[in-house]
């Protein structure tokens, strides 16, 4: 196993209370195996991935138990100047915005050369080699030329593949893909994702894979983790989670997937999950779906469910499966 995560909470100090965007998280990921992180935007998915990289701001934001385990040692209990000669070459991330995560102010190449340099300690001349090489692995049109440009003369997809190659150019054990695929055309869409999987392959690197976007992790996941108010609800093989949602939530995500043999016509609508995603400074006791759920029951009002294994590697956060 690659990756463990065990009872990881992330709390962030408000002036509204405290706010609990990672609650207990259970996952794991092996060698060369993909992740996806899935749900709806405030879940606690990029808080999650932030809170694996150590990268959460502090204050107000702090992880408050837990372990996340990466390749034996527990990456909670290192010093900040051990986590930096880990974050970046073992674990990388792509940033859910390339264009804020990029400087404006610096060449592409300038940016990917000094992570090269850093963890590589390659000279100037080899670490642009490096960049030119990574450029051409992700499909960069012309990777000579791309690395003297600025952010702002890429197209959204271009500045796409540039972080990943920022995020591969070291051989990580482990890649971060923080909505890799958000605000991009269908077809970059696919490009993208088609990308990832290649070089996950050539270079084995294993990925976690953030998105809200069950499409895409039908595509390019093996096991995905449901997530709702900070929790993992639901946990499964794509397979086992596709063909036999348990959980209601993953379950009004299913169905708000538009249907491409559906009978259209004026009367006929896309399922919705109704209400809206709690506010984390005001959780309600008990299961935090009640209120949005069809199968809401007395105890589900009073005490919180368990993630518990419903079915062989399949495990879910529901009092509708309690033995």
């Amino acid at each position: 196993m690659l990756l463990e995560i065990k009872d990881l909470s992330t709390h962030f100090h408000t002036d509204f209370g405290v706010i609990k965007a990672v609650d207990r998280v259970d996952l794991s990921i092996d060698e060369g195996d993909t992740l996806g992180v899935v749900g709806e935007s405030g879940c606690g998915k990029t808080v999650l991935a932030l809170s694996i990289m150590r990268l959460i701001p502090t204050p107000p934001g702090k992880i408050v138990s837990g372990n996340v385990i990466f390749n034996g040692v527990d990456l909670l209990s290192l010093d900040s100047a051990e986590m930096r000669k880990i974050r970046g070459k073992d674990i990388s991330m792509v940033f859910q915005e390339p264009m804020t995560s990029l400087n404006p102010v610096l060449r592409i190449g300038d940016q990917i050369t000094e992570i090269i340099k850093l963890h590589l300690g390659l000279g100037r001349e080899e670490a642009m080699a490096r960049a030119i090489e990574m450029l051409s692995l992700v499909g960069m049109p012309s990777p000579e030329t791309a690395i003297r440009n600025y952010p702002h003369q890429m197209s959204g997809g271009m500045r796409q593949r540039v972080m990943i190659a920022m995020a591969l150019c070291c051989g990580p054990r482990l890649m971060l893909a923080d909505e890799p695929t958000t605000a991009l055309d269908v077809t970059i869409q696919a490009q993208i994702l088609e990308l990832i999987g290649r070089l996950k392959h050539d270079i084995g690197t294993s990925v976690i894979l953030i998105t809200h976007d069950l499409g895409v992790i039908a595509e390019a996941a093996e096991h995905v983790a449901v997530m709702y108010t900070g929790q993992v609800v639901e946990y499964a093989s794509v397979e086992n989670l596709f063909a036999t949602p348990l959980h209601p939530y993953t379950v009004g995500l299913m169905e708000s997937i538009p249907k491409i043999d559906a009978p259209w016509g004026r009367d006929v609508h896309l399922k919705v999950i109704p209400g809206a995603v709690p506010s984390l400074d005001d959780l309600p006791k008990g299961c935090t779906f009640q209120d949005r759920c069809a199968h809401t029951m007395q105890i589900c009002r009073e005490k919180e469910p368990q993630l518990k294994e419903y079915m062989p590697k399949h495990r879910v956060h529901c009092w509708l499966y309690e033995k």
